[in-house]
């Protein structure tokens, strides 16, 4: 049996374990061969593979070809704009001429640009609404054709609006500084926003000795290259400097700005306001609105009816029918072709006036096709109710009857009458949730009341300071006439130019700033008032970072008015791509006139004030409302603080509007800290109630001051719009440690009674040292409590304890803005607010 066994095992041969070492083959250069393979795949062709060997395809050379075909397509589409600008085929070529010195004059330089040295000739006068200094001018030396506009740049507001659509800027510098303060000034919110190709323009070298000019030239070089690193100076004191000039204007390259050449656009050169006829039978006089007939050059995209049309500065508006006047400004070089039929609607003729060519109507709004006026989600007050009760509610229903309190009402009440009497414990929640409520975050910061109490304290202790204080303001008086006497007109003069309550409110402001620095979101707890019902819309959080908040947990009423995107970002994709194919309506280049429906007559009162009127078609989705979110950096200039939900006035893009928004902190974490102040070393988002804008956007903010003046806060660009954002109002607990024994420490003044310590008994506590803990029990009834951490204290440490809320921003939208005063007195101002600080 044994040996039948051994020849068994000899004839299976050996099993070798699990721990068999297995060595490498040898590497004896051959490869498998192309059968070989087939064999092994069997029929399957790999996918990679089958991509592989189609780019390989193509030879060297054919890829070569293929590369160049692609560049050359690239050039000439950019060689198709730039030869558009100025042309037959395309709109003017639109140059805003603007001073950046308070010694320079831009009308001398548009003077010289109307000279016949150029062989230009001016063809129309004063050719935009609302600005005096314009003018069209055509070059048949060039084949090209301008609009020229002087506009003055006191108004911040205006001057970035002529920015926004012009083509090209020219600067008018001074000889020997360049630019001043408010240039400087001018020049920020202009980069901000986005600058459009630009020329540099310097009047007066050639009145200098023949020694000094080249010296001259190389100061302002030095000057200007801090701003304009790569752009050309040029001279114009002659009529040859102006052909110069002209010349590069039509032949430079055209910076694109995204805001604006992915909408259709318009400057308005000529503007009528007809009111609307009251209702048959209603007897009232003419109303406040009406149509707004606005003719000019459309620019940027193709412009279609049914879309609605935003006037920077009043708000949104649609469109009821398009018509095709004859240009203003013909370049006829050869006989004029058709033009371009247009696919929407019919072209119908219309009469002009006596001497005057007809107007063809292009297009008429199809009311089916035309977008609404709707901003706001349509809110349904019964959208949030149920019709009927679930088992859980009916149970917690028949236990709050059993347990129902026995309460004392008048004879003869009825039980539909008690169930509307309240306990005194009851009406006085029910208050304080309603104040917390209507009073919203800003109310949280209770340092100044606490020492206004302290201040009436020690008033009340001490009874014999009244003597003494009477006789200190008998002795100030004396002093008061003394100084009186001394006092010169400059003197007075400067206190009356003083504001009183501006000057407080700035203190006060300055004092809550210096707080928040040194004691970060630290609140006192009242003592008239239990923390759990003052603090009752905070929670801790175990960790900022990591612990879930529910974005859709109790939002409030104004989030059922705005809308929200699934995905953003791909709805911006989507609309950007087929707004960048769209070849249908009036398009570019075109002189039109569009007739805009339910227009108030203020827009024609802001034309008549020498204000230009701008217009923009907007995206699908541009005129509803969303909370937006912007990424904004404190400009420099700026250093009074900036409190959050502080309205502040708003350039994003086309619209401009005032807003009180909320700062955050910018992290890609799914919660967010609110900020109290904009800071300044840091980039901030702010988070604001507007109309939904597709980005890439500019923004910039600005802060109107009790006289008017606006001042730039910050500048930016535009971030997401995204109300799902969660952003976190912390607050912090303080107390002190009374007693350290190893780990446990008593802890004092962080609560007063009893009932608060069991309230936040769950929450973490941690140190300025770095120690972590929780509250372990209370002690007493005065707010004692016995906490533990995971390390023994310092005797100058502090307890803290976070709390958080979510907040939002308030809704204070208003598209009209009102015009900035003038820069003179801004000067003053700020000298001014540079003494207080000091």
């Amino acid at each position: 049996m044994v040996k039948m066994a051994a020849n068994e095992e000899k004839q299976q041969g050996h099993r070798p374990g699990i721990y068999k070492q297995k060595n490498k083959g040898h590497k004896h250069g051959k490869h498998r061969t192309k059968g070989e393979l087939e064999r092994e795949n069997k029929g399957r062709v790999s996918v990679t593979a089958f991509t592989k060997k189609q780019r390989k395809e193509h030879k060297r050379m054919d890829r070569r070809h293929k590369a160049n075909q692609l560049r050359r397509n690239k050039k000439d589409i950019v060689l198709t704009e730039k030869r558009r600008l100025g042309t037959r085929d395309g709109p003017p070529h639109l140059v805003a001429v603007l001073s950046l010195h308070a010694g320079v004059d831009a009308a001398a330089v548009t003077k010289l640009l109307r000279g016949d040295a150029a062989g230009g000739v001016v063809h129309q006068e004063r050719c935009v609404s609302g600005i005096s200094d314009s003018f069209g001018l055509l070059l048949p030396r060039f084949k090209q054709r301008f609009t020229f506009i002087s506009h003055s740049t006191a108004d911040i507001h205006s001057l970035l609006d002529v920015a926004k659509i012009a083509d090209s800027l020219v600067f008018v510098l001074d000889s020997a500084e360049g630019w001043d303060s408010y240039g400087e000034y001018c020049l920020s919110c202009l980069f901000a926003q986005g600058l459009p190709s630009h020329a540099l323009v310097c009047q007066g070298v050639s009145d200098l000795p023949v020694k000094k000019r080249v010296d001259s030239r190389r100061a302002l070089s030095k000057i200007t290259e801090i701003r304009f690193p790569d752009a050309r100076l040029f001279p114009l004191d002659s009529e040859q400097d102006a052909t110069l000039l002209l010349r590069h204007l039509g032949s430079q390259r055209q910076r694109k700005l995204g805001f604006r050449s992915r909408r259709s656009h318009l400057l308005a050169q000529n503007v009528t306001f007809t009111p609307n006829c009251p209702a048959e039978g209603t007897g009232d006089g003419p109303t406040d609105l009406g149509t707004l007939c606005v003719s000019g050059y459309i620019r940027g995209r193709p412009l279609q009816v049914n879309r609605l049309v935003h006037i920077s500065g009043h708000g949104d508006f649609q469109l009821s029918q398009i018509d095709g006047p004859p240009d203003p400004l013909p370049l006829i070089l050869t006989p004029a072709r058709p033009a371009k039929p247009v696919k929407e609607g019919d072209v119908d003729m219309l009469d002009g006036g006596e001497g005057e060519a007809p107007v063809r109507v292009l297009v008429k709004a199809d009311l089916s096709c035309r977008e609404s006026l709707q901003a706001e989600a349509e809110v349904d007050p019964m959208d949030g109710e149920q019709t009927w009760p679930t088992e859980t509610e009916l149970l917690e229903a028949d236990e709050a009857i059993k347990n129902k309190r026995v309460m004392k009402v008048p004879k003869g009440t009825s039980d539909y009458q008690a169930a509307w009497i309240l306990d005194e414990e009851e009406e006085n929640n029910g208050d304080l949730d309603e104040e917390s409520s209507e009073e919203d975050d800003d109310d949280d910061d209770m340092l100044d009341e606490a020492m206004d109490g302290e201040d009436e304290d020690n008033n009340s202790q001490e009874p014999d300071s009244d003597i003494d204080s009477e006789e200190e303001e008998e002795e100030e008086e004396e002093g008061e006439e003394v100084c009186s006497t001394e006092r010169t007109g400059a003197d007075q003069r400067y206190d009356e130019d003083i504001d009183k309550a501006a000057e407080e409110e700035g203190l006060q402001r300055y004092r809550e700033a210096r707080a928040n620095v040194m004691f970060p979101d630290e609140v006192d707890t009242p003592l008239d008032m239990p923390a759990k019902i003052r603090f009752q819309r905070y929670r801790g959080l175990k960790s900022f970072r990591s612990s879930p908040w529910d974005p859709m947990e109790n939002l409030p009423a104004n989030y059922s008015r705005i809308f929200q995107f699934q995905s953003f970002e791909r709805t911006r994709r989507r609309i950007l791509a087929e707004a960048e194919a769209e070849d249908e309506g009036a398009m570019v280049g075109w002189y039109v006139t569009l007739h805009i429906i339910d227009v108030p007559f203020s827009v024609m009162e802001s034309v008549h004030s020498g204000r230009p009127l701008v217009l923009v078609s907007l995206l699908p989705h541009e005129q509803k409302m969303s909370v937006m979110h912007l990424l904004v950096r404190r400009h420099p200039s700026n250093t009074e603080p900036i409190k959050s939900k502080e309205e502040l006035v708003f350039h994003c893009g086309f619209r401009r509007f005032r807003a009180s928004p909320i700062f955050s902190q910018n992290a890609s974490a799914d919660k967010h800290k609110m900020e109290r102040f904009l800071k300044p070393d840091a980039p901030t988002v702010v988070s604001v109630y507007a109309p939904i804008t597709f980005p890439p956007t500019g923004v910039l903010l600005f802060k109107q001051k009790n006289d008017g003046i606006q001042d730039l806060v910050a500048t930016g660009s535009l971030l997401s719009c995204d109300p799902r954002r969660v952003t976190l109002k912390r607050i912090v607990l303080s107390g002190h440690p009374l007693k350290i024994n190893q780990r446990s420490a008593v802890v004092r003044y962080m609560f007063f009674n009893r009932d608060d310590i069991l309230w936040f008994k769950p929450v973490e506590l941690r140190t300025k040292w770095g120690r972590r803990g929780h509250i372990k029990e209370s002690l007493g009834t005065h707010g004692h409590m016995k906490c533990v951490f995971d390390n023994q204290l310092p005797s100058q440490d502090t307890v803290l304890m976070n709390l958080f809320k979510r907040v939002y921003p308030r809704w204070t939208y208003d598209p009209y803005v009102p015009m900035s005063l003038p820069w003179v007195k801004r000067e003053v101002t700020v000298e001014m607010d540079d003494l207080d600080m000091e």
